[in-house]
């Protein structure tokens, strides 16, 4: 019984210490440029400009701002379910239309994968 218990105590020790080494994200919220575990990819986030978004406005190149963070959604642009409405914002804030009844929760999930930084206030 008491080896078990042993062999129990060593497995949540382990267990801790990898969860200590390999935090499940390593998400940034300060301003500024840092980087961000996302999705097994490793990327360089920085501040924009509205100025600078805005020329992000075409099915080719297509950011859009939520809650004053920046996505490139250009990837998603031809899968969206709602067509050509996602370029209605193009380039612009898109936080109404994003919160908007015709999305799904998972939507919440799915726009993580597209973010590249924060508006510069």
């Amino acid at each position: 019984m008491e080896t078990i218990a042993l062999l129990a105590l060593i497995v949540l020790l382990l267990l801790g210490a990898v969860l200590f080494l390999f935090p499940k994200s390593n998400k940034n919220k300060g301003k500024g440029k840092h980087t961000q575990l996302n999705s097994s990819l490793v990327k360089n986030v920085r501040d924009y400009t509205k100025e600078e978004v805005s020329k992000h406005n075409t099915r080719k190149d297509c950011w859009i701002i939520v809650k004053d963070k920046v996505y490139d959604v250009t990837p998603y642009v031809e899968e969206h379910p709602g067509g050509d409405a996602i370029l209605n914002n193009a380039g612009r804030d898109s936080t109404e239309g994003f919160y908007g009844p015709q999305h799904a929760t998972r939507v919440f999930d799915m726009v993580d994968e597209f973010y590249i930084g924060d508006l510069k206030s």
